[in-house]
């Protein structure tokens, strides 16, 4: 289909949706129920991007975890969110002389002295920053599905293929794994057609809300948009589902980050295919029910 007619056809849809109540547009997706996915882990329970946020989210019973992946200063691949280390480690106090605790300044031998966890509480003492390699195998040894957002692209240039290199190496891109327990995401356009182009078998995730004309040619290296859901409409989400992906099939939803069970359910009506929060067993028991298996 050319891509006037594909602008045209998600414009039409869009109108029609704004026509429909949540409910309708979820049932015009097919009724599934959305996926729900552990933003940085359980990280309601546990401290963000551990090991024992991944550990939690396997308590609960929910079978994908989000992550963020950043570099260290020797080619190391880390999962932390920030570019700075000083929210959620004690390097102020260990190495008080390095400010501005940039992540991308630091060995992975020096990160992995930092305390990640006694800033959420004293209980978590002593948890640490895992590299990449570590909680990818921490997940598979969980069964569970992994959303991995490379953060911070411009900071560390071929991140991409050094993430790609990790996951190969720990056994993430064989068919089991591409099938369906792998996405890779970022904010940045050029970064997630890049893993595309070095790796079409990924599916990947562009995060944000791009303007509804724009959405066709995004279509081409992405399998999902990933809008926040504060920008999120029932007539949006049809749009995206309006599209055909890479890997031949309809565009998908997954939304962040809703963490109280009246949003889930509007999410979950407006049609979206996975609902990122940092409270899963919320969201799941609003948009599941209590015997949900989580996805």
């Amino acid at each position: 289909m050319h891509t006037r007619a594909v602008v045209a056809t998600t414009t039409a849809l869009l109108g029609a949706a704004a026509l429909l109540g949540p409910a309708s547009a979820a049932r015009a997706h097919g009724g599934e129920r959305p996926a729900v996915i552990a933003h940085r882990g359980a990280s309601a329970y546990a401290p963000e991007n551990t090991l024992a946020a991944v550990d939690k989210a396997a308590e609960l019973g929910i079978h994908w975890v989000e992550n963020d992946v950043q570099r260290t200063k020797d080619g190391e691949l880390v999962v932390v969110h920030d570019d700075t280390l000083r929210r959620t480690t004690d390097v102020e106090e260990v190495f008080p002389g390095r400010a501005p605790w940039k992540v991308k300044d630091f060995t992975a031998a020096e990160i992995a002295r930092l305390d990640a966890g006694s800033w959420f509480g004293a209980s978590w003492a002593g948890t640490r920053v895992p590299t990449l390699r570590q909680y990818v195998d921490r997940v598979e040894h969980h069964h569970q599905k992994l959303l991995l957002e490379i953060k911070n692209p411009g900071l560390y240039p071929g991140i991409e293929r050094d993430t790609l290199k990790v996951l190969g190496n720990e056994g993430w891109l064989d068919r089991r794994h591409l099938s369906g327990r792998l996405i890779v995401q970022s904010f940045d356009t050029d970064s997630v057609r890049t893993v595309h182009e070095l790796e079409p078998a990924v599916r990947t995730g562009v995060l944000g809300t791009p303007p509804v004309p724009d959405l066709p040619a995004y279509a081409g290296f992405a399998d999902q948009i990933n809008p926040s859901y504060k920008s999120l409409s029932v007539g949006y989400v049809s749009a995206v589902h309006a599209l055909t992906g890479p890997h031949g099939k309809p565009m998908e939803v997954f939304t962040w980050t809703v963490d109280d069970a009246a949003g889930a359910r509007r999410a979950a009506g407006y049609g979206v295919d996975g609902i990122i929060t940092d409270k899963p067993d919320v969201v799941r028991e609003a948009t599941l029910g209590a015997g949900g298996a989580g996805q």
